[in-house]
């Protein structure tokens, strides 16, 4: 069986921890630059907000119930989710983070000696008394099922916080009332293809025969069918190795300079390495994008990107800065107002598959990987950009998102440190 704890509304949830006022009121989290909601109570969606919404169009609503907003801080989010994994491994012994809100459990062995539905509720209670962040959870004995569960016990308050599958009855019942869209693991275009084919609900998925499941849909939607049925087959750590990793921001103030430039793309390229170590994964090629303000018709516009495939794949944030800053020197016209940058690796393959090239130029890479995982124990113990290259530049960057209403990093910071009135 498996167990997904979901953190409900999480980045409100942890603000509200630090400003117990706002119990029962509307909040909501703003995306860079503090231009879009991209997280909100349910309080805030029963006044009319909606995910997704420009602060600028909904100012009226937010003044007239007196929502209160927030400046996304993801490093004040990250560390209150490591709080929450934590008691999750103090009662579990595998526990996997499958994003900073949701993690999976597995509860393969415990049914044994426990009521798993008993068991998980009482840790939801242990990580809302010890960290005030409310969870929800879903038991079944697929990841994907898991989810689904967790959706229902948020919504419904008579599961106490905790929805178990674990019959199929239960099963075939919540496949009946879940909306097919909501799947996960079935985006718009295999919603398309499953509705061109009668198919309107997860159960009617679910009752395909497997020649048809497997006539019809890729391998993906083959793993979607198998885990609605309660065949657990789906390994989240590969999923998220396959993907690109990409940062990207919209710069505060438009910058026009080759080295406003590059300290954006130097940071943003050193954030995509360290995301590529926390998921113990390296990659080989590095794209970098640059674009002018669209909306300014009186500027010039100029929009283009560049690659540079590196000899071997890695994980190194110097190696991967100086591509980044490689096909930066390709891209870069002078003259131009540019509002937005970004940096993705691609080509990701899991850290051990990794293979040493003869013709290395680096050959100290036991020694620079070692200086990387000191660098990364640094960052995460006194806080983000505590050491960063000289490349990244200086806090006062003109490019640095706006965060007029960002909250003080109260776990990671001493200077941020709550004081007893």
């Amino acid at each position: 069986m498996w167990a997904l704890v979901d953190c409900n509304s999480f980045f409100c949830s942890v603000e509200k921890v630090f400003h117990p006022g706002l119990q029962g009121r509307p909040v909501c989290v703003l995306s860079s630059n503090d231009g879009c909601i991209v997280a909100l109570t349910p309080e805030a969606k029963a006044v009319g907000l909606r995910r997704g919404d420009p602060l600028f169009k909904v100012s009226d609503i937010v003044e007239r119930h007196q929502v209160r907003v927030f400046s996304t801080n993801m490093q004040l989010y990250a560390a209150m989710s490591k709080r929450v994994t934590n008691i999750l491994r103090q009662s579990i012994m595998r526990v996997e983070n499958y994003s900073i809100d949701e993690s999976f459990c597995d509860l393969g062995g415990y049914e044994r000696h426990h009521n798993l539905t008993e068991m998980m509720r009482d840790i939801a209670g242990r990580i809302r008394l010890w960290t005030d962040i409310p969870v929800s959870v879903g038991i079944a004995p697929s990841k994907t099922l898991a989810k689904m569960g967790s959706k229902f016990a948020k919504q419904y308050c008579g599961y106490h916080g905790v929805c178990c599958i674990d019959s199929d009855d239960k099963r075939r019942r919540a496949l009946q009332l879940f909306d097919l869209a909501d799947v996960w693991g079935i985006g718009r275009r295999t919603l398309e293809r499953l509705n061109y084919y009668g198919i309107h609900s997860p159960l009617q998925l679910a009752d395909k025969s497997e020649a048809w499941v497997k006539s019809h849909l890729a391998k993906p939607g083959v793993q979607t069918w198998m885990e609605l049925n309660g065949q657990p087959c789906i390994d989240t750590t590969e999923v998220r190795r396959n993907q690109t990793v990409t940062t990207s921001r919209s710069f505060g103030s438009m910058v026009e300079s080759m080295e406003q430039l590059k300290s954006a793309v130097a940071t943003f390229a050193a954030s995509c390495a360290n995301k590529l170590r926390g998921q113990q994964a390296v990659a080989r090629q590095v794209t970098v994008f640059i674009a002018s303000n669209a909306f300014r018709d009186d500027l010039a516009q100029y929009a283009n990107a560049a690659t540079v495939t590196v000899l071997t794949h890695t994980a190194d944030t110097m190696e991967i800065t100086a591509a980044a800053l490689q096909a930066l020197a390709h891209i870069y016209h002078h003259g131009v107002m540019y509002k937005r940058a970004g940096v993705t690796v691609s080509d990701i393959i899991a850290a051990h598959a990794a293979t040493a090239d003869l013709f290395d130029p680096i050959t100290n890479r036991a020694e620079r990987a070692q200086l990387m995982a000191a660098t990364d124990n640094i960052n995460q113990r006194y806080g983000l950009k505590t050491i960063r290259l000289a490349a990244e530049g200086d806090e006062q960057q003109p490019w640095k998102v706006k965060c007029e209403h960002r909250s003080p990093n109260y776990l990671t910071d001493i200077r941020d440190i709550l004081v007893v009135g």
